[in-house]
């Protein structure tokens, strides 16, 4: 009875550290994020939504903006699930490396953007409690954190999009040589 008591206990305990942690976040990230895409969404309606897309479409003809500038305000605006829609802006063939991008940021942005990804929030917190732990300021291991963050994007970015030309070339080689073929047996 004693073990059916005490499981009975621990079982409901579990629900209410899950319900205190949600009232953490509701009094704490939520009304951030709220007010953060609400500003970014005011601040879009204000330039106009045209121009934030001419704007966007021009900075993802340079390989440094695609990769780099691109997915950072993509999460920094929009946050994670909804920063891949930027893709939008891109050829199909970057499309890849611009999720390759945007997706390898989602763990670096929470240094200093927790709302960005705040699924994924708990790797940054268990680094830094346990720099906190030794004594240690996180501030310079959040902007080490943050810049190599954007150094890996840039080359996932790049090496993405060019095994994505050279699979696509691959494709393209392989179903010109397969209609060749065909219009042979065919005659």
């Amino acid at each position: 009875m004693n073990v059916i008591a005490w499981l009975g206990s621990h079982f409901i305990g579990l629900f209410q550290a899950g319900g205190q942690q949600f009232m953490g976040l509701a009094s704490g990230i939520v009304p951030t994020l709220v007010v953060l895409l609400t500003a970014t969404y005011a601040t879009i309606r204000l330039i106009g939504e045209e121009r934030v897309t001419r704007g966007v479409q021009r900075a993802s003809k340079y390989l440094v903006t695609r990769y780099t500038i691109m997915p950072i305000l993509a999460l920094l605006s929009l946050t994670n699930p909804m920063a891949y829609t930027y893709g939008r802006f891109l050829t199909e063939k970057q499309k890849p490396a611009f999720y390759d991008s945007a997706v390898s940021f989602c763990h670096p942005v929470t240094s200093f953007f927790p709302y960005a990804n705040a699924g994924e929030l708990f790797v940054w917190l268990g680094i830094a409690d346990g720099i906190q732990k030794l004594g240690l300021s996180i501030g310079p291991l959040a902007a080490r954190y943050f810049l190599v963050g954007i150094v890996v994007i840039f080359i996932r970015g790049v090496v993405t999009e060019q095994i994505t030309k050279w699979l696509a070339n691959r494709m393209e080689r392989k179903t010109s040589a397969e209609q060749g073929i065909g219009q042979v047996v065919g005659n």
